[in-house]
């Protein structure tokens, strides 16, 4: 059966919109993971979020963001990226014939990233600043006209409160535990939001504990201080000023979870150790995987484990060390040496 998207799937959870706004977002897959399950002697699951329409959990919210906006008469939308909501916002302004004006900080943007959201025709401001201060301008640039499409927008959270829905029915009940990355706290905030949601409607009691990581040198939320000049290899959660700071400090306290903060190296060692499993993703999606491997399993409760992915590995390509690849003579001899020989180009 055809998958219609998260406003269809989940329409009686969602606010309404008299046009939809779609790519075929959301049903993405939930699959094991043996070496977490290992690790932590319990079910764990990945969902991969990148194989959403651009690669990235953002399309759930732009989804209801943009069709609202096409509802409500806009011109145009607006955003400030650290690249992947630049992609998305493209993407389905696009689809939605609107223009679309993308602020993001200069040369912290991951290329992949860039590279879509110009494909699809947005106007791409560059500020010498951070995160914060091009969040700042585009929120004082939208109007009626031009409308924020960041997850200051309540209706992008709408939208990513679906990943949580997406969990109860693939598992038959809610995850013990979720681990998510966490930037600007939007995703963390809506997630949580969901499970509360769907527990609300009478479709499960318990509720699991939300597990924010955070990259050592972006970690606002476990200082409990803004992070002036963040730093680290993951330029999807590099932000020291998260938008929802309070949703996010809210849902992990509230569901008795926590946050965890990973090193680079951490980082780079889970997105090899993912890529093993046959699952590509970009740095800041590997830091869930690099949380979750932190978690004491004694303390943990009984129950699935899910890390969400939230964006594929081609979207930072220039994070992966690529080998080149290995010459030979054009031989079937050669070749077959070469594969006896064990030899091959690999990810160190």
């Amino acid at each position: 059966m055809r998958w219609p998207g998260i406003v269809a799937a989940y329409r009686d959870l969602l606010p309404a919109a008299a046009r939809v706004v779609t790519l075929g977002e959301g049903g993405t897959p939930l699959v094991p993971s043996p070496s977490l399950e290992r690790r932590l002697g319990r079910p764990a699951w990945l969902k991969l979020e990148g194989c959403n329409p651009t690669g990235s959990f953002k399309d759930r919210g732009m989804t209801m963001a943009v069709s609202r906006a096409l509802e409500a008469g806009a011109r145009g939308v607006v955003c400030a990226s650290t690249g992947n909501t630049a992609a998305s916002a493209a993407a389905y302004a696009a689809r939605a014939g609107l223009p679309c004006w993308i602020v993001l900080p200069a040369g912290a943007v991951a290329r992949g990233k860039l590279v879509q959201a110009s494909a699809h025709g947005a106007r791409v401001v560059a500020v010498d600043a951070g995160f914060e201060a091009a969040l700042d301008l585009a929120r004082e640039a939208a109007s009626e006209r031009h409308v924020l499409v960041n997850s200051l927008n309540p209706m992008r959270l709408e939208g990513q409160a679906t990943v949580a829905y997406e969990l109860c029915e693939a598992l038959g009940r809610p995850p013990a535990v979720v681990v998510l990355p966490v930037g600007n706290g939007g995703n963390i905030t809506a997630c949580w939001m969901g499970f509360r949601r769907w527990r609300d409607a009478g479709r499960c009691s318990a509720l699991p504990r939300m597990v924010g990581v955070q990259a050592e040198g972006a970690s606002p939320l476990i200082r409990g201080a803004p992070v002036e000049r963040p730093q680290t290899v993951a330029s999807a959660i590099r932000i020291g000023r998260p938008a929802s700071w309070a949703g996010a400090v809210e849902a992990a306290a509230a569901s008795g979870g926590r946050f965890v903060a990973v090193s680079d190296d951490d980082i780079l060692a889970a997105q090899r150790a993912l890529a093993g499993e046959g699952v590509f993703v970009e740095p800041a999606s590997a830091a869930a995987y690099a949380g979750a491997g932190r978690l004491d399993p004694a303390v943990l409760p009984d129950g699935d484990v899910v890390c969400v992915l939230t964006g594929h590995g081609l979207k930072d390509p220039d994070a992966v060390p690529a080998p080149s690849p290995e010459r030979v003579a054009a031989t079937p001899e050669a070749v077959r040496a070469l594969m006896e020989g064990g030899g091959g180009a690999r990810w160190p």
